[in-house]
């Protein structure tokens, strides 16, 4: 399958999932940043008198993060105006728009139940055949697969990104056994041509795991691309 990668949806706006963002705005491409609404205004939104259903209150998670982000040194991105790429929104109202991904990763909290939540939500929207994958460093992928679709599991594999993403050669692609050989050839070849991770293969086994960081992590800076390969038990 020939496939083109314009817009990105990044699902978790935290250290990774926005710097994450940053570094698909730097290559051109659209990114919709999502995250949480939260429970409790902040004293400066009760002074104005603001509500828990304004759209600044929803967002004000995701747009803290992304300021901040900006903020960084090293810096997130190559010019302040391709800030401009990225779109900011929250799970409640805006999953809807990952309709429109090419590629939607999860960057949420490293806990499994939410994920799967996570997970959930993006079967109600997402297209069939988008990509879709976990910027987990803990978790084993193939746990996040129960109850999902075929097509999600076909589509669906790690996608580990490390900070600071714009800087870190280091990127890992971790399929299940599920992975449609396809997604892989095609992560690899966009994360070559595109997204500037040199790859090289690695074999390693983990038992009833395919995900591992490895210990080279001393090597991060190097131009090098793992993949990972283990069928799950």
């Amino acid at each position: 399958m020939n496939r083109t990668i314009k817009k990105i949806a990044v699902l978790g706006s935290g250290v990774m999932g926005s710097r994450i963002a940053c570094h698909f705005a730097n290559i051109g491409l659209e990114v919709l940043l999502l995250d949480i609404a939260p429970k409790e205004l902040n004293d400066a939104e009760k002074a104005k008198g603001l509500t828990l259903d304004n759209k600044n209150v929803k967002n004000r998670i995701v747009n803290d993060a992304l300021q901040a982000t900006f903020k960084a040194n090293p810096a997130a991105l190559y010019q302040k105006d391709f800030a401009n790429r990225i779109t900011t929104g929250n799970f409640a109202d805006d999953m809807k728009s990952i309709s429109n991904a090419d590629w939607i990763i999860e960057a949420v909290v490293e806990n499994l139940d939410i994920k799967k939540t996570i997970f959930t939500e993006v079967e109600k929207y997402r297209k069939l055949g988008t990509l879709i994958s976990s910027n987990t460093s803990g978790i084993p992928i193939h746990l996040m697969l129960d109850g999902r679709s075929d097509d999600f599991q076909q589509h669906f594999c790690g996608t580990h990104f490390f900070n600071p993403v714009r800087y870190m050669r280091l990127f890992e692609v971790i399929p299940t056994s599920e992975t449609d050989p396809s997604v892989v050839d095609f992560f690899m070849d966009f994360g070559d041509r595109a997204i500037g991770k040199s790859r090289k293969d690695a074999d390693r086994s983990v038992a009833g795991d395919q995900h591992c960081v490895g210990t080279n992590v001393v090597e991060e800076f190097q131009t090098w691309w793992r993949v990972h390969n283990v069928p799950v038990p």
